[in-house]
């Protein structure tokens, strides 16, 4: 109930029972008979000054005579826990005498209803007083304790928020890095496929250099041009007044067959004229080296050994 005040197990300490007024003043208070009929005024002044000291000491004896019979109840359950218990359910028989106490009394908890220690209004006013300014006190130090637990969140939440920037930064700093190291990395690797094609293809050059000497020599050596039949041939010429052809080694021959098929392999053909001994051309049919067109006899090709 709003209001309603319990009875304390024990006086307050703030009012202890040696601070109480003298009864002889208590019952000075209560004689209304003394005096005349003009000192009413003085009497009414003295008993509303000294209300509240009545509302004190009346609260003091009534909390004196709770925690009275409240010692007497505590003497009598200690005298009875004293009784002495035989050996074999000693244990058994305290833990029931417990069980059963502690039912008895939560029984008599849930039934019971608050008491009021006092009907004075001047009592619970000074009461409700005093528990309002200790919670106040008690709401206060909440506060101060959440303004200090706030404070403390800010300047973890603006060391956090450096520290993020921080973080940010450093993410920022090696992505770039990254992505100059895969530049770098993708720049070297292009110029090392770089020179690595042009070594090889430096290589390849020189290789094909180098067979196309040795074939040379080696036409040159066993494939030499007939010197008799070309003098023959102009012997025959001047006699009948027609302008000489010279005739091209086999090694010149091949090096156009190979040179029309890589420069014009849609028509890699070449002419079979006067300056191309014909036991040659048909030496390169015979061996397979050379192809004849299948429309035009006078044309030849390299057979493409390459694909």
């Amino acid at each position: 109930m709003p209001g309603c005040v319990t009875a304390p197990r024990r006086p307050p300490a703030s009012l202890p029972l040696s601070s109480r007024p003298i009864s002889a003043e208590r019952g000075h208070r209560r004689e209304p008979g003394r005096g005349s009929g003009g000192s009413r005024g003085a009497m009414t002044e003295e008993s509303t000054a000294s209300g509240a000291v009545d509302a004190r000491e009346e609260l003091l004896n009534e909390c004196e005579s709770i925690w009275s019979q409240m010692e007497e109840c505590q003497s009598k359950i200690t005298l009875k826990r004293a009784e002495p218990l035989t050996e074999s359910d000693a244990e058994i028989s305290l833990l029931m005498m417990r069980m059963k106490a502690l039912t008895v009394e939560f029984s008599q908890w849930q039934i019971r209803s608050p008491e009021l220690i006092s009907t004075n209004p001047e009592v619970l006013l000074t009461l409700g007083k005093e528990e309002l300014w200790k919670v106040k006190e008690d709401l206060e130090k909440v506060l101060l304790t959440a303004q200090l637990r706030n404070k403390k969140i800010k300047e973890d939440f603006h060391r956090e928020e450096q520290w993020h920037d921080e973080q940010k930064k450093i993410l920022n700093a090696l992505k770039e890095t990254e992505k100059k190291m895969e530049e770098d990395i993708e720049s070297h690797c292009q110029r090392r496929a770089f020179h690595k094609l042009k070594d090889e293809f430096f290589k390849v050059k020189a290789y094909k250099e180098e067979l196309l000497n040795a074939l040379g020599a080696f036409l040159e050596e066993h494939f030499p041009l007939p010197e008799k039949d070309v003098t023959a041939k102009k012997k025959k010429i001047k006699n009948s007044e027609e302008p000489a052809t010279q005739l091209i080694a086999l090694h010149e021959i091949l090096e156009n067959l190979i040179n029309t098929l890589f420069t014009t392999p849609h028509e890699p053909y070449i002419t079979v004229d006067d300056s191309l001994w014909p036991p040659y051309v048909e030496l390169l049919l015979r061996c397979g080296v050379a192809l004849r067109h299948p429309e035009d006899p006078n044309r030849i090709r390299l057979e493409a050994f390459h694909q």
